[in-house]
């Protein structure tokens, strides 16, 4: 299903509401969604995807704006039922005859819907927009919730039957493309889905939102998350829709299981990219560090190894994060991505049993002895793995405070030679005896 219509008429608002969260930005300001925007919907008993796009003008040249018209015809051409969207208190305009007239020539399926009419009192403001010569036309409120339902049931009864065979969605993995803007994140994004999905321009911060997108390499699915790049929070006006974007981008993170992170491979490694990559870390994400632009750079047979020294250097919290040379502009590497976010996310969903971890810490405290504190040397008794995404292992202790955090890096980075953990974090915990009752 996908929402169109002119800008400000309410179709994130609209687009929210069916997804049941807030994923799309929505402000008074007109234009502020400028790509596509992909969401999951149910109602009656049907699943089904819900496409949102930028505002509909069908009579402006200008360039951004011609390109988000273009990223609304590649929904329309993409759905199976496209819902038109009219504001009831602006009127009928002459772009709302202009979109409809379109519709009418590449679609077969469109529901017409005016949004804004909160009650029954307003009921009359869409009585202008049988002018269209629609059959029907459903008024509703994206904001509230009226008369939204009985327009689903109209959209339900347009869509095809489900495949039976459709993939489990928790076994699809999701990746985000996160970076500090204009370096070349929907430039790669467009390269992967080899189509131009998301807008490219060269003035920093064209994507606003964190956009979904399917894609399908060598027979598997993947959801991919271009985000908003990241700025310093000083040159973030968080009144604006920009403020928004952070938080979309945070949430981006959040969904995904495994972060590409973009470096920009003209500028080198900056502080906002540490930041980045750090926040992904921290949130236990799979994560890989992608040089972009990297055919751009003047290049002897030593400059990947001196690049990626500097990336340790500036990053050394991320140490076991791989790292691909690539551009997204030429398609250089790029084949190399997929298999990778693979290897990850196999990564990222590693266990092991608890025999062969209390072998493993058998065999450190074997090589490195744990720390004498207060005359009394810290005794470990057994390793078990608590969950995965990110692999977390309980080690029960006699002392936890007393483990010091060079020996958790020792153990840590022990447990990375011994398992095939390469690209996501490891966690650590320490319980002493009478914690190994509580939860984690």
């Amino acid at each position: 299903m996908a929402i169109v219509g002119r800008p400000n008429v309410g179709k994130s608002t609209l687009f929210n509401r069916l997804i049941g969260e807030r994923r799309a930005i929505v402000l008074d300001t007109p234009g502020v969604t400028r790509d596509r925007n992909y969401g999951e919907a149910r109602w009656g008993g049907a699943e089904f995807s819900v496409v949102d796009t930028g505002g509909f003008e069908p009579a402006s040249e200008d360039g951004i704006v011609s390109q988000m018209r273009a990223q609304a015809m590649l929904a329309i051409e993409e759905a199976e039922v496209v819902v038109f969207v009219a504001d009831g208190r602006e009127g009928l305009q002459r772009a709302d005859e202009e979109v409809v007239t379109l519709l009418r020539r590449s679609h077969p399926n469109v529901i017409y819907a005016v949004n804004k009419i909160d009650g029954t009192k307003q009921e009359a403001l869409a009585a202008d927009f049988y002018a269209l010569g629609v059959p029907h036309i459903h008024t509703i409120s994206a904001e509230h919730g009226r008369g939204v339902g009985r327009m689903l049931d109209a959209v339900v009864d347009l869509l095809p039957d489900a495949d039976e065979d459709d993939e489990d969605e928790d076994a699809i993995t999701r990746f985000a493309l996160v970076g500090r803007p204009n370096v070349g994140k929907s430039t790669m994004c467009n390269r992967l889905l080899g189509e131009d999905r998301m807008i490219v321009h060269d003035v920093p911060g064209t994507t606003r939102d964190a956009i979904d997108a399917r894609l399908t390499f060598e027979g598997r699915t993947y959801t991919l998350i271009d985000t908003a790049g990241l700025r310093r929070k000083r040159g973030i006006d968080r009144k604006s829709s920009e403020g928004y974007s952070v938080v979309r981008t945070m949430r981006a993170m959040d969904r995904c299981h495994v972060a590409v992170a973009l470096l920009d491979a003209t500028e080198g490694v900056t502080d906002q990219d540490a930041r980045i990559v750090g926040l992904a870390a921290e949130k236990g994400r799979g994560l890989i560090l992608l040089v972009n632009k990297w055919d751009a750079v003047d290049k002897d047979p030593k400059s990947a190894q001196r690049f990626e020294e500097q990336v340790r250097l500036k990053l050394p919290f991320a140490a076991w994060a791989p790292v691909l040379f690539v551009s997204g502009l030429s398609g250089q590497r790029v084949h190399r991505l997929m298999p990778l976010i693979d290897k990850v996310r196999a990564a990222h969903q590693f266990r092991e049993g608890t025999g062969p971890l209390n072998r493993w810490l058998e065999q450190c405290t074997q090589r490195h002895h744990p720390p004498v504190v207060k005359n009394r040397r810290v005794k470990f008794y057994y390793a078990t793995q608590a969950r995965t995404a990110p692999p977390t292992i309980v080690v029960s202790c006699n002392d936890p405070e007393a483990v010091h955090f060079s020996y958790q890096r020792f153990l840590v980075n022990q447990f990375r030679e011994a398992f095939p953990v390469e690209g996501t974090p490891v966690r650590l915990v320490f319980r002493g005896k009478k914690d190994r009752h509580d939860e984690d």
